[in-house]
This record gives C-alpha cells, sequence and structure tokens, in this order.
C-alpha cells in the first residue's frame, strides 16, 4: 500500500479528513457548462444548460454548493448540494487529477417531465452525482454523469 500512495503523489498522501467537517472557507469555485450530451437521442432533450453554479470548500475538501440551469426539457432547475473531493493523482505541483461525488436536492423537472428523475413526487427528488476532473492552478474542468441520462462537461474557477 505505502507504493500506492509514493505512486499517486502528495495528493493522496494527505492526512485523512476531519469530521465533522471544519466549517472553514479554503476557496469558492464559480462553474459553467461547456458541453452536455445525452445517451439516447431525443428531439425533446436540451443540450444547452446554461449552468451556473457556485461551490464553497473547506480545507480538507469538502463542499457545498448550488447550482442553476436549464434541464433536459428546457425547464429552469436548482440543484443543492454538498459532497466531497477525492484527489488521486498530482503529476505536477500546479495539475491535480480528482474524483468528485455530490449528493443533494434538485427541483425542476416538473407537469409532464415530473417522472423523468426517479423520487420526484413533488418535483424536488434526491440525486447523486460523480464526476471526474482536474486543476490546473486556479481552472478546474469536470465531467459529470447525470444518471443513465448524459454527461456533461464544465469549467470554471477558484476564487
Amino acid at each position: 500500500m505505502p507504493a500506492l500512495l509514493a505512486l499517486a503523489g502528495p495528493a493522496a498522501a494527505e492526512a485523512e479528513p476531519a469530521w465533522p467537517p471544519a466549517p472553514t472557507l479554503d476557496h469558492v469555485l464559480v462553474q459553467t457548462s461547456l458541453y452536455t450530451r445525452h445517451f439516447s437521442a431525443d428531439p425533446e432533450h436540451n443540450n444547452r444548460q446554461q449552468l451556473v453554479s457556485l461551490e464553497l470548500h473547506n480545507p480538507q475538501r469538502w463542499l457545498a454548493g448550488t447550482a442553476w440551469f436549464k434541464n433536459s426539457f428546457d425547464q429552469p432547475t436548482w440543484y443543492w448540494y454538498a459532497g466531497r473531493e477525492f484527489p488521486f493523482w498530482q503529476p505536477t505541483e500546479r495539475l491535480t487529477v480528482r474524483a468528485k461525488l455530490t449528493g443533494g436536492l434538485l427541483h425542476g423537472y416538473q407537469d409532464e417531465y415530473r417522472d423523468k428523475i426517479p423520487f420526484n413526487r413533488f418535483e424536488t427528488a434526491p440525486v447523486a452525482l460523480p464526476s471526474v476532473g482536474a486543476r490546473w492552478g486556479r481552472f478546474e474542468s469536470d465531467l459529470i454523469v447525470f444518471g443513465t441520462a448524459g454527461m456533461m462537461v464544465t469549467a470554471g474557477a477558484r476564487f
């Protein structure tokens, strides 16, 4: 196991995160969507999400955020979430490759599209979104998979 940690670089060798997460702000990440692709072609699908999100990160890589976007059916949608980053490779001082997992509440799939996502009886549903991404200095990009429906590429900057 120590050999694997040595190969992974400094990001993997960090101490385990404190629990509960420290209420200390390390940085803010502001993101937007660059590209969306649905796995099944449907003329009703919107591939221009116009996502804008804001994430607050603490020093132990825990995060909380909110995102606004146009859902697959062009309806205004909110995602309120919390999660954590998991760095797994740091080839240079300025480049880190990592995974991220967020979970929270999604609100916006309404009317005839209400049943397009599971557990959306009251037009607000629990969701979990895995992603893989990279950070280059202040800039970050993620590939987010949203269930079996599709994927989105985002980019943003840290402040």
